[in-house]
């Protein structure tokens, strides 16, 4: 994949969640937004303007899947 097959999706009108697990314990956490086109966004909780990693949806899904299954 070259630079020109990479585009940035809209973020500004994703809805970002954090894990209910993550308390309120100094906010040590990240927030993930489900709701976009074909990736996933994953962001600092701490730092809503800044950087924002983007992963393909299906890649999202396999780090899940190896964290849950123990591999990660």
């Amino acid at each position: 994949m070259g630079a020109e097959d990479v585009s940035f999706p809209e973020l500004s009108g994703a809805v970002w969640k954090k894990s209910s697990r993550s308390g309120n314990s100094g906010g040590n956490c990240v927030e993930v937004a489900g709701d976009l086109p074909g990736v996933v966004g994953v962001r600092d909780s701490k730092n809503a303007a800044g950087p924002v990693l983007v992963l393909r949806s299906d890649v999202w899904s396999a780090f899940l899947g190896a964290v849950k299954s123990g591999v990660l």
